[in-house]
């Protein structure tokens, strides 16, 4: 969808260079940008397991070999030694 922003000259200015640096277009910086905002912004899903609801962002895909490890890990601790 198309739409027209108003934006304070300096601000277009440094998204236009760091767009540029990285090899993006504008367009694609600021859809990056507007949806790290919104994921930020998002209230934490209560619903996620140990660390990730901590830690946020990454898509369980991303971080299923981490998860196996700590399961794992877990899965050695006595719950007798810990009280």
């Amino acid at each position: 969808m198309k739409t027209t922003l108003e934006l304070p000259d300096e601000l277009f200015r440094r998204a236009k260079a760091t767009a540029a640096l990285r090899g993006a277009s504008l367009k694609d910086l600021m859809t990056e940008a507007l949806l790290d905002h919104l994921e930020e912004q998002a209230p934490r899903d209560s619903t996620q397991p140990g660390w990730r609801r901590v830690f946020g962002k990454a898509r369980p895909e991303e971080v299923a070999e981490v998860d196996a490890v700590i399961d794992e890990e877990f899965g050695r601790i006595d719950p007798d030694d810990w009280r």
